[in-house]
């Protein structure tokens, strides 16, 4: 009988969920819409509908070992998703506790996104075998897991390792968080977008941009520019790069990782975001650990990679 881990990404437009098995194989996925439920009990019950039907169309018996899950502002010690922003159920949720209601006998473990993608790249990714690495998720915001001698660093409270929330200018952009210049203002999807703005009203060479207002901007778009020779696109990642490097070469100092990935649609800029970010790396980085990091590419980004990184939570476990 097959064992299978259940995987689920809770996003705050959409949740994937799949079963996954312990080589990272995938058996089956699916979505709900996130925001259709704002009864959070409806949500769940139909998240347990959705898996039940998954594990209906398989054409080999199994046995569920357990149900992980990435979420925003999750909290693995407690089981449970706090204030985060951009769902619309509010306050305290004890994720876990609802969903052993219908998962009796296996576990159910969760954690916030970003450690996901750090015990996904351990157990699926370039990561195998590593005891000490640091994942960096660039999509709308900036999330980071950090990994000493084998295991995710969760701190006092579960919520170490805000890598986005280190300010990198006292005096900068306004954050979501309510403070001013935090890294993830400058490198992330919505910062490279209000880098490209500043830009934009600095230079007066042409540029794609000029015709495009902020809402339709994307940092795909951005990307795609990169890759086709936009100065100014390719500005806006030499200067995001810099600030990304600059936070790494400190944030090397605290764990001494042996690598540090980078996940997530930044990253598929390739050598523009890559090249600034390792040489500003290494320009700031303090002697001892000079040219010993290396920065790399996701081994699991891809189409599946939320759900391989909640499923990972599991096998990590075993």
């Amino acid at each position: 009988m097959k064992k299978l881990a259940i995987g689920i990404d809770i996003g705050g437009t959409n949740t994937v969920f799949g079963l996954v098995d312990n080589e990272g194989n995938m058996h089956g996925e699916a979505s709900i819409s996130t925001r259709k439920y704002p009864d959070i009990d409806q949500y769940v019950e139909e998240l347990y509908i959705g898996i039940q039907s998954l594990i209906k169309q398989l054409n080999f018996e199994c046995e569920l070992v357990g149900v992980g899950i990435g979420g925003p502002n999750a909290n693995y010690y407690r089981g449970t998703i706090e204030n985060a922003a951009n769902l619309q159920w509010k306050g305290v949720i004890p994720i876990v506790e609802m969903m052993k209601r219908y998962f009796i006998n296996i576990p159910v473990i969760v954690t916030n996104d970003a450690n996901a993608a750090a015990i996904g790249e351990m157990v699926y990714g370039g990561a195998k075998g590593m005891k000490n690495f640091v994942v960096v998720t660039l999509g709308t915001g900036l999330g980071s897991g950090f990994v000493a001698n084998g295991e995710l660093i969760y701190g006092n409270d579960g919520f170490a390792g805000e890598l986005g929330h280190v300010i990198v200018n006292r005096t900068g952009r306004i954050c979501g968080c309510g403070r001013k210049g935090c890294l993830e203002t400058y490198v992330s999807a919505t910062g490279i977008k209000r880098t490209v703005f500043k830009l934009l009203a600095d230079h007066l060479e042409n540029s794609e941009f000029r015709s495009i207002s902020y809402n339709d901007l994307t940092a795909e778009m951005i990307t795609r520019a990169a890759l086709n020779g936009d100065t100014l696109a390719i500005e806006a990642y030499e200067y995001t790069g810099m600030l990304l490097g600059q936070a790494l070469a400190d944030a090397v100092t605290i764990t001494s990782p042996e690598a540090i990935f980078l996940f997530g649609g930044l990253a598929k800029a390739g050598k523009y975001l890559f090249e600034p970010t390792k040489k500003y790396m290494e320009m700031h980085m303090l002697s001892n650990f000079r040219n010993q990091v290396k920065l790399l590419p996701s081994g699991i980004d891809g189409k599946n990679a939320a759900i391989l990184g909640a499923s990972a939570l599991v096998w990590q476990e075993q």
